[in-house]
């Protein structure tokens, strides 16, 4: 489980990525050297198939599996069903939505985001089945709490996620990835105006930005949030991911001998996002 921190940076817990199809986000993710859990299903519609990682955050690809449990919830006010819908319908079924930070307290968080008129709505509360790749199961309970940009209805949205009962199951099989990743270093983004999206995150994410040559910088505690200044952009749009991996080389070997296209950015290996990845996936050889 990713470590929170109450005084001082939040960590990174996972980011969530919008796709049309979980089975297309599976055949994507898995060529890409990823090893794909089993599919999740929440109470309200959406369906995940989660990338865990050594550092225990994780990659949320997001489908909606049950369109009239998502209409119900979006009803109900479920503000995860509901910024999922509105971000889909501005920018399509493919892309980067969400970050997540750890909490260990999501009614401290709620407040927190409250008081700082930051509050993207209601918390929610809600527990799915869980099942590792040994097919043993467990049930994994979750208490969110939601931020967003002032006035920002359908673009990146935030929020600190308490995992208030973590599954007693083995991830160490999920945690292995033949691409060799075992950490986010980053999360790259983009605004309009980089210095008021770095004051919103150093509220949301309990950081201090850092202004920096054509954009800021969020440290967290197990990851950096980088945003670059680019017109046209009013609000945060959620970029890229940033990877660690331990030998660049054999993970080149591995794209190539499964016809991946990528760029190569000196100690950086760049792949485009596409169909079932939302993201630009950024690889660093770091040892």
């Amino acid at each position: 489980m990713t470590e929170t921190v109450r005084n001082g940076p939040r960590a990174l817990d996972h980011v969530v990525l919008p796709t049309a199809s979980l089975s297309v986000a599976r055949e994507r993710l898995s060529a890409l050297g990823f090893t794909v859990a089993p599919e999740g299903v929440h109470p309200f519609g959406t369906v995940n198939c989660c990338i865990c990682l050594a550092d225990g955050t994780f990659l949320e690809p997001l489908s909606v599996g049950d369109v009239r449990a998502a209409d119900k919830a979006v009803a109900d006010e479920n503000v995860f069903v509901a910024r999922d819908r509105s971000f889909r319908a501005a920018h399509g079924d493919e892309g980067f939505s969400a970050v997540v930070f750890a909490s260990d307290d999501a009614d401290a968080d709620h407040r927190e985001y409250v008081e700082a008129r930051v509050s993207a709505g209601p918390r929610l509360d809600f527990s799915r089945p869980f099942v590792d790749a040994r097919g043993r199961a467990d049930v994994a309970s979750f208490r969110l709490a939601f931020a967003a940009e002032p006035g920002n209805a359908s673009d990146a949205f935030f929020f600190a996620c308490e995992r208030a009962n973590a599954p007693k199951v083995d991830r160490s099989a999920l945690q292995l990835h033949p691409n060799g990743v075992n950490r986010v270093v980053a999360i790259q983004a983009r605004a309009g105006d980089a210095a008021s999206a770095a004051a919103f995150l150093s509220i949301v994410a309990r950081s201090e930005a850092d202004i920096v040559s054509g954009g800021a910088k969020v440290p967290l505690a197990n990851a950096d949030f980088t945003i670059r200044a680019e017109a046209g952009s009013d609000h945060i749009r959620l970029d890229a991911i940033v990877f660690a991996v331990g030998d660049l080389v054999k993970l080149r070997a591995l794209l190539a001998e499964r016809g991946i296209e990528y760029d190569l950015d000196g100690h950086r290996l760049v792949i485009p996002p596409a169909p079932g990845q939302g993201a630009a996936f950024i690889f660093e050889d770091q040892k």
